[in-house]
C-alpha cells in the first residue's frame, strides 16, 4: 500500500516515514504545491497532510482534491489543536485528524483505522472483490472459495487492481507501483502481465471484469453484455 506524507517540518516527516516504511510503501513532500502534485499524478491508498505548509495549505489542497473527486482518505497532522480546525479539517472532507506531538503507535492505529475504514485493509488483512479474496498476511487468494496459485508479480497487480476496484488507472500507474521507473523492464510489462492475469481468472469467470480503457490504461469492474 502506499502512503503519500505531506510535511514541511522534515525531522518530523523523516520520523513518520521511518514509522511507516515497514508496512507501507512512502513517498513525501514538504510543500503544499509539490504535494498537490504528487497527489494528482500517483494514486495512494491514503495521504497524511500537515495543515501550514508553504505554498499551498492543507485545507486548500484537501479542498482541490475533493473538487475533482479525488477521493483518497485524508488524516489531518498539525499543531493546531483548535476545535474550530479540526471542524474545518472534517468539514471540508477530511477523514481523520491527528494533533502534534504524537506518537508513533498513535499514528499507525489512526493509518490502520483510516484504510479499514475505506475498505483499502479490512480488520484480518483480506481484501475482495466480488468472489476474489486476497489474503494479504499469507499472500493466499480463493477464488470462489478455490484456492488460486499466481507469482508474486501476479499477486501484487491484482491486489493493485482490487484495492482500487471502480477507477481507471493508467498504464503508468501501475508500471510504478508493481515494477517502479527505475525497474529494467519497460512498461511494455503492463499489458503482458495483464494478458497473464486475465488467463488465470478465465476459469472462474472473471476474466473480462479487468477492461481496457482505450489509451489509457485498466480499470478492473463487473463486466456486463
Amino acid at each position: 500500500m502506499k502512503i503519500l506524507i505531506v510535511e514541511d517540518n522534515v525531522d518530523l516527516l523523516e520520523s513518520m516515514k521511518k514509522i511507516l516504511a515497514d508496512e507501507y510503501e512512502i513517498e513525501s513532500a514538504t510543500d503544499g504545491e509539490e504535494g498537490l502534485f504528487l497527489a494528482y499524478q500517483n494514486i495512494y491508498d491514503a495521504i497524511i497532510l500537515d495543515v501550514m505548509l508553504p505554498e499551498i495549505n492543507g485545507f486548500e489542497i484537501l479542498k482541490k482534491l475533493r473538487a475533482d473527486r479525488i477521493m483518497t482518505p485524508v488524516l489531518f497532522v498539525t499543531a493546531k489543536d483548535a476545535l474550530e480546525d479540526r471542524v474545518t479539517g472534517l468539514e471540508i472532507g477530511g477523514d481523520d485528524y491527528l494533533v502534534k506531538p504524537f506518537q508513533a503507535p498513535e499514528l499507525t492505529a489512526r493509518i490502520r483505522a483510516l484504510l479499514r475504514r475505506s475498505g483499502s485493509l479490512t480488520i484480518d488483512h483480506t481484501i475482495c472483490y466480488r468472489g476474489v479474496e486476497l489474503f494479504g498476511k499469507e499472500q493466499e487468494i480463493k477464488v470462489d472459495g478455490t484456492p488460486l496459485r499466481l507469482t508474486i508479480k501476479q499477486y501484487e497487480l491484482l491486489e493493485y487492481l482490487i484495492q482500487n476496484q471502480g477507477k481507471i488507472l493508467t498504464r503508468e500507474q501501475i508500471y510504478d507501483r508493481i515494477w517502479g521507473f527505475d525497474s529494467d523492464t519497460t512498461i511494455a510489462i503492463v499489458e503482458v502481465y495483464i494478458h497473464h492475469l486475465r488467463k488465470k481468472l478465465e476459469v472462474f469467470g472473471y476474466h473480462k471484469d479487468i477492461q481496457n480503457v482505450r489509451g489509457v490504461g485498466y480499470i478492473l469492474k463487473q463486466f456486463k453484455e
